[in-house]
């Protein structure tokens, strides 16, 4: 029997010192195994640290078509606007918020004015909430009536409406033209007070924008916020600019003397307005030479598409809008800025304006003496 069990205890010991071993290199891979596992997640937070550092350092490089796509305009001239409008926007941080950058809340305010998207997806696309995206908007037109529209869009001196008139003569042959005036309807919510009295003739609710430009599509006189049911001519005779020329302390009384007419600096409009010896307007079938101010009023509506589409602000926040779009306008063309043909307002058939307002006859005998239809024909052939 002792052989016997001395087998049995053999076996017995072999097979737990088999199974200990088994048992010691199933830990040792299973520690193996938790090492490796360890190893490749400190490897991974280290390389999502490196990618965040470096994106983080990593200066934010936008080509000139990425800025002039967003914000309509290049670096150079958002970093001039954002340097004007400093004084009034700029704000600093507290013990209890920390403010918002004030280069990210003029980009607000372009990127609403020239997409005319709503607050909740540009608030979305920066970060924001809508009352923060709201108040940079309203913040920005201010601070742009109080700082830019007053340096951007002026009533010209005495040497400005001489450039003026020599610019318009060299390009057109136009003698003594200061600009060219027209209006143009921006749509709206309608008010609850009054709200037929915004309904136009085009079927939709409006306010009017009346603009004067140069030669050059650079506006030197706006006036915005009437009903858009008003005519244009009413418009004009409830603006400034007709209580300034109609004094005629504003605009320089130098006349140039024309097939024996001594002509004065006077506006050109089209046959909605009333013939002035300030406003004078091509004959019926010649309405091309107002073509400085159509294409000023396209550049303005397709750059800052916001004056395109339905805003759904008040009213007086809407007026503001339209201002501070007209003086960006300005700022962007005097600086060079490119437009896009991308960028245009779709064609659309205007509908035909009613004849002219009763004239006065002083302002039809200088029509009449110095412009001859064929002469006038030939000018805007050339144009």
């Amino acid at each position: 029997m002792e052989p016997i069990e001395g087998m049995v205890f053999l076996i017995l010991g072999m097979w737990m010192f088999l199974t200990s071993r088994q048992r010691n290199v199933f830990k040792m891979r299973l520690m193996a195994a938790k090492q490796i596992t360890v190893l490749k997640c400190v490897l991974s937070v280290f390389q999502m640290y490196h990618i965040l550092q470096s994106r983080r350092h990593r200066p934010s490089v936008w080509t000139f078509n990425r800025w002039l796509e967003n914000f309509r305009m290049s670096e150079e001239t958002f970093i001039y606007l954002c340097n004007k409008l400093r004084p009034a926007m700029e704000r600093r941080d507290t013990n209890f918020r920390v403010c918002v950058p004030l280069k990210k809340r003029v980009a607000i305010a372009l990127w609403k004015l020239a997409t005319g998207s709503e607050y909740r997806s540009v608030g979305h696309l920066f970060g924001a909430s809508i009352s923060t995206v709201c108040r940079c908007v309203q913040e920005f037109c201010a601070a742009a009536e109080k700082l830019l529209i007053p340096e951007q869009i002026r009533f010209p001196d005495q040497e400005r409406f001489k450039e003026m008139a020599a610019y318009i003569e060299n390009r057109w042959g136009l003698p003594q033209c200061i600009g060219a005036i027209d209006g143009s309807h921006i749509p709206i919510i309608a008010p609850q007070d009054y709200h037929c009295d915004y309904f136009n003739r085009k079927g939709w609710h409006s306010i009017i924008l009346q603009g004067v430009v140069d030669g050059k599509g650079l506006f030197w006189n706006v006036f915005t916020g009437l009903p858009g049911s008003l005519h244009d001519a009413r418009v004009l005779r409830l603006s400034t600019l007709w209580e300034v020329a109609s004094r005629g302390n504003h605009i320089p009384a130098i006349t140039k003397k024309k097939t024996g007419v001594n002509v004065g600096y006077y506006i050109l409009g089209d046959s909605a307005y009333p013939l002035q010896n300030w406003l004078l307007k091509p004959f019926i079938d010649t309405g091309r030479a107002r073509v400085v101010v159509e294409n000023a009023f396209g550049i303005l509506k397709g750059r800052w598409r916001c004056l395109m589409k339905r805003n759904d602000c008040a009213v007086d926040l809407v007026k503001s809008m339209v201002l501070t779009c007209c003086a960006l306008h300005n700022l962007c063309e005097s600086h060079g800025e490119a437009y896009e043909s991308a960028w245009d307002p779709p064609s659309a058939a205007e509908p035909v304006l009613g004849l002219a307002q009763p004239v006065e006859e002083e302002g039809r005998d200088v029509r009449e003496k110095y412009f001859k239809p064929r002469d006038m024909i030939q000018i805007l052939n050339s144009v």
